[in-house]
């Protein structure tokens, strides 16, 4: 079968110089208008891999969309995977591109407007805690999870699995911690390496650090991979994984 082609328009991208400066006091982060209008640019020197975890993540959409289903993007931002997705999904098929960030959302909603896509995205402004999950062959929750709170993140891995067709699957990508301590800081130095490399300062990275803590709330592995299964999906495997972050698909 040919591939589809869609007409991708580049955006301009803004440099991250949020904490650059000393703030004093840091506040906690949030997805905002100042973070929406670098967020390209933040999450490109943050995480090790993101470019590979989008890619793919339309990689794995071609092979599991089934056509006329519904594909989501849950923790949309500014709708990297959703594109990825669109481009390389099944005939008829719909994506629900879901964010509880209005400055989020209507970035990409502008975005959306200059492109060409096979694809239907639908953009919704809610907690995905309470967007219902149906008719689904793949959904993607690509460094979500790990702003939901602890207790909430088993009733949505619920409700996303109850949610999708048999053969379905879901993306999750993450940022992990690890049980042994020693391993753990080993990785966080080396993420913090990676951003040294990327052009962020120690003020930056400091500061970043203090604005995320208690906000993203990473979790291991095993704990991960468990609760998929006690959510009722039948096999999960990790395909990807650069220092303390990694992805893995759930099988429904």
């Amino acid at each position: 079968m040919p591939k589809k082609t869609h007409s991708i328009k580049p955006q301009s991208i803004l440099v991250d110089t949020l904490f650059s400066h000393p703030m004093g006091a840091v506040e906690g982060f949030t997805f905002d208008s100042s973070v929406a209008a670098v967020f390209p640019d933040m999450i490109q020197r943050s995480v090790p891999g993101y470019s590979t975890v989008v890619a793919i993540s339309g990689v794995l959409a071609q092979r599991f969309s089934q056509p006329a289903t519904r594909l989501y993007d849950l923790g949309c931002s500014l709708g990297a995977t959703s594109f990825s997705m669109a481009q390389s999904a099944a005939a008829g098929c719909e994506l629900i591109a879901v964010d509880n960030s209005t400055a989020m959302l209507d970035q990409l909603s502008t975005i959306l407007s200059q492109q060409t896509l096979l694809t239907a995205i639908k953009l919704v402004n809610d907690d995905i805690n309470a967007v219902t999950i149906d008719n689904a062959s793949v959904v993607a929750l690509n460094y979500t999870l790990q702003f939901i709170a602890v207790e909430q993140r088993a009733s949505l891995l619920s409700k996303i699995q109850q949610g999708m067709l048999p053969g379905g699957v879901l993306l999750l990508s993450e940022k992990i911690q690890f049980n042994d301590a020693s391993v753990n800081d080993l990785f966080v130095d080396l993420h913090h390496d990676f951003k040294r490399a990327n052009g962020y300062s120690e003020l930056e990275i400091s500061q970043k650090r203090e604005a995320i803590e208690n906000i993203l709330v990473p979790e291991s592995l095993p704990m991960h991979r468990q609760r998929l299964i006690d959510c009722g999906f039948s096999r999960v495997e990790v395909w990807f994984q650069c220092f303390n972050f990694a992805s893995l698909v759930a099988f429904k």
